[in-house]
């Protein structure tokens, strides 16, 4: 029985199936944005969202029943489990906002998607070689921003006042969003603004969030050879096996060939 369970929730059709239920359901969650929706059909939808509920509970059941123990070990099962928990949680008495964080079901896809969870894990893989990025970037913004509070926060105390004001306008700046805003009034009075901005975009923007993007790339394409690797070990154990097939086929044949030659005709 055991083994019937685990051949259905491993199949691709129940995978499929899941997949639609997810994506099901995350429609049904986006219309309930909409208060006209849910006047005309707020039943209905609250009806296929406990529906949904209800099937991903008997999804962990049974993954429960066929894997045991070796259920938590699988981070991603962990993952389902906290996600479709925190659904159960009481939606009143100040916990209304968990009513808005059923919408975290729909990221049920990541554990379901092979594709998706291979981006998670090579993004989650790049955490470490990000660590020195993010100092690094730290403090470029340290640097810039206290320079900026000591040239600018006279002339400028809106944006460089201070030195947690300098911090957040070099954020913005950094971003790209309407960085010229600051930058051109800032030049108006310091013809030499431009120098500083120029130089600041050119090792953050073009820099050091490029040094990220490597970063990703780089655990992205090693996860992906090791999924070629594991991808190549099947068909090289079935050809072991077709291998071993053959070479009993021989061995019959020459033993069909000995008797043959043995009885007398």
């Amino acid at each position: 029985m055991r083994e019937r369970v685990r051949l259905i929730i491993e199949s691709r059709r129940f995978q499929q199936a899941i997949i639609g239920v997810i994506l099901i359901n995350a429609a049904t969650l986006g219309v309930e944005t909409s208060p006209s929706a849910v006047a005309r059909y707020g039943d209905l939808l609250h009806f296929v969202d406990h529906c949904a509920l209800y099937v991903f509970v008997v999804e962990l059941l049974a993954k429960v029943y066929v894997y045991r123990l070796r259920f938590l070990l699988d981070p991603w099962n962990v993952f389902d489990t906290f996600i479709i928990t925190i659904s159960f949680l009481p939606t009143a008495s100040g916990l209304s906002v968990l009513r808005a964080v059923r919408v975290l079901r729909t990221l049920r896809l990541i554990s379901v998607v092979p594709s998706l969870r291979r981006v998670v894990s090579a993004l989650l893989n790049a955490v470490p070689g990000m660590a020195s990025i993010v100092l690094l970037l730290g403090l470029v913004l340290y640097v810039a921003a206290v320079m900026g509070t000591k040239l600018y926060g006279t002339a400028a105390p809106d944006y460089f006042g201070d030195l947690p004001k300098s911090l957040f306008s070099l954020f913005q700046v950094m971003t790209g969003d309407a960085w010229s805003d600051i930058a051109r009034p800032l030049m108006e009075t310091h013809s030499s603004a431009w120098l500083y901005f120029v130089v600041f975009v050119l090792i953050c923007t073009f820099v050091v969030l490029n040094l990220f993007i490597a970063v990703v790339v780089n655990a992205m394409e090693e996860e992906n050879r090791e999924e070629r690797r594991d991808e190549q070990a099947v068909p090289s154990d079935e050809q072991a096996v077709l291998s071993e097939v053959a070479a009993l086929r021989e061995e019959i044949q020459s033993l069909r060939q000995l008797l043959a030659d043995r009885v007398p005709s």
